[in-house]
């Protein structure tokens, strides 16, 4: 099951990677551009607060904290018809085994995002911000959009809940579905958010190289 991140306080209250982090992670290319504020898989880190009524406001897209299911959310953000038509376009892109784990990575991603911010004492807000089907989608191009005008999911997952419970969740999937799993989803949502984004007709968004 090739899978991740989900869709995401920096290290030390938004400072960078710690070192018990730096020994925990995988060894791998990736891990060491931390030293220059890059995730993972690419794109500049985000050091702000994060964006926990946003996040809130997905989670329960996708049928709530309890149940949070990835392929709900993209339906209640874009209609049926849409998410099957980029489906089948990752489909032919990517082959089915990909874009299966790429769903259903960040149905994990999430569901563990969310476990990981409850340990770290991280609520999101009882009520979500006022965002709902395309209005919700075009927030999240957005927040997933970098200074240099490149949507990278990483950039999105450090909004989403934190830089420090990103790459938590990036060490848990690595642990359980392996580094490659990871890769698969932080590429595919690199590739179908800028889809969205074109679809929605946001203009000077940028495809991610990792891709």
């Amino acid at each position: 099951m090739n899978k991740t991140v989900f869709a995401l306080a920096l290290a030390l209250a938004f400072g960078g990677i710690t070192a018990v982090q730096a020994q925990q992670a995988p060894a791998t290319p990736a891990h060491s551009m931390y030293a220059s504020q890059m995730n993972w898989f690419g794109g500049v880190t985000y050091s702000g607060a994060p964006a926990l009524d946003v996040t809130a406001a997905l989670v329960e897209a996708g049928g709530g904290a309890s149940h949070f299911d990835f392929a709900t959310a993209l339906v209640s953000m874009l209609g049926q018809d849409t998410v099957n038509a980029e489906v089948a376009k990752l489909t032919k892109q990517y082959g089915k085994t990909a874009t299966d784990n790429f769903i259903a990575g960040m149905t994990f991603a999430v569901n563990d995002g969310l476990k990981r911010a409850t340990e770290a004492g991280v609520k999101l807000p009882a009520a979500p911000a006022d965002l709902k089907g395309t209005k919700l989608a075009s927030t999240l191009v957005t927040a997933g959009t970098t200074p240099d005008g490149t949507w990278w999911s990483g950039y999105l997952f450090d909004k989403a809940l934190s830089h420090d419970i990103h790459v938590q969740v990036m060490q848990d999937i690595d642990a359980k579905f392996g580094h490659g799993a990871d890769e698969n989803t932080h590429k595919l949502l690199n590739q179908a958010m800028y889809d969205v984004a074109q679809a929605l007709k946001v203009k000077d968004v940028r495809l991610a190289a990792l891709h």
